[in-house]
């Protein structure tokens, strides 16, 4: 693994018994000791923290010094809308490609002068020469190469950062603000992506281990690893960038239509103007042909990744993720299906191992979301 980058906590995670493997160009711990079923269920009860390093971390500052200018040119890269977004609030979007698809999903935050952006890790480097050709005249973009990610998540997550930067507790989900720690600058956001209460904190590189060992002695925190973290997002409902989404996918099929403002659609005030506005505005008043659904198979066994799913004998689409929920106690994955067979209830079958065994189309998340709001 020499030729695979390493994050601020790479060490850390080795001291502390980490299996490491290959993610997105990165050697990253996919489980520790409690192994990926307790610190799905640590995360859930207590609190769970998340090297997430690898992620990239995008400046976006507008060259007049008017963040309003940084938002109005962003607007022509994603379908959502920024003009409208306060300052020290961040908010879910996707670039778009020409035909509709989603070239990768990401959070942009109005840090008052300017966008800070985090982006997939898989799709950094693409994306920030996108960003940098797409604002050039308007933006300078920068790339960070000294900050570190951390996500705590869980429902003790608030008193245990509370206890480093009391501040922390007066945010709401989806706020952003900049905070003090023993003078170090956090840059936190108060989100994540496992259905829990949490943060997402920026720290500088050379405090990174610092930070993580202060969160790691309190009774409430234990390190998690990437596969709870997929099984945690997994019950939570929420897409994996180039497993439930890419480029081929539309955020109508996708059931992220939610995450397109009122602003952007037919009728608003700034109806259209990004990439693959024709197809994904038609889909908003039409609907598309197919549909990201919840699958819950019958007995234990999950339906993974490419298991084709069947209505009768007729194919009618297949799973993109898929794992045993800790939990729910039960298999679950998400995937494709046909309009005309995604309403919840409905009854599939799913073709694993040469068998075709039950499943019924399920509401998600599969679990609720504990976000504080």
């Amino acid at each position: 693994m020499s030729e695979l980058a390493r994050t601020p906590l790479y060490e850390l995670h080795s001291s502390l018994g980490a299996r490491m493997v290959p993610f997105a160009g990165y050697e990253m711990p996919v489980q520790y000791a409690l192994g990926v079923m307790k610190e799905h269920l640590w995360t859930r009860e207590h609190a769970g923290l998340f090297d997430v390093s690898h992620m990239g971390q995008v400046l976006v500052r507008p060259r007049s010094g008017d963040v309003a200018d940084a938002a109005r040119a962003y607007e022509a890269m994603v379908p959502q809308a920024l003009l409208g977004l306060g300052e020290g609030r961040q908010r879910y979007g996707f670039f778009t490609n020409d035909a509709g698809g989603i070239e990768d999903d990401l959070m942009i935050a109005n840090r008052g002068d300017h966008l800070f952006v985090v982006v997939n890790a898989a799709c950094k480097d693409k994306d920030v020469a996108h960003m940098t050709a797409q604002l050039s005249d308007a933006c300078e973009v920068e790339l960070l190469d000294d900050r570190a990610l951390l996500a705590l998540q869980g429902p003790e997550a608030e008193q245990a950062l509370a206890r480093l930067v009391p501040a922390v507790a007066a945010m709401r989900f989806m706020d952003v603000g900049v905070f003090d720690w023993d003078g170090t600058e956090l840059w936190v956001s108060r989100s994540g992506y496992t259905g829990e209460d949490g943060y997402e904190v920026s720290v500088p590189e050379a405090r990174a281990v610092a930070l993580a060992e202060a969160l790691l002695a309190m009774d409430e925190v234990e390190v998690i690893g990437l596969g709870a973290r997929d099984s945690l997002r997994l019950e939570a409902g929420l897409c994996l960038y180039g497993s439930d989404i890419d480029e081929t996918t539309s955020p109508v099929e996708a059931a992220l239509e939610w995450a397109i403002q009122k602003a952007r659609r037919k009728g608003g005030d700034r109806e259209g103007g990004f990439p693959g506005a024709d197809r994904i505005l038609s889909e908003l008043e039409n609907g598309a042909a197919r549909r990201r659904v919840g699958i819950l198979p019958e007995g234990r066994a999950p339906m993974r990744a490419g298991t084709a799913l069947f209505d009768g004998a007729t194919e009618v689409g297949h799973v993109t993720s898929g794992a045993f929920g800790p939990s729910i106690e039960a298999p679950m994955s998400m995937g494709y299906v046909a309009t005309g067979v995604s309403e919840t209830g409905t009854a599939l079958t799913g073709e694993v191992r040469g068998k075709r065994l039950p499943a019924t189309v399920a509401a998600m998340p599969f679990r609720p979301a504990n976000f504080k709001r």
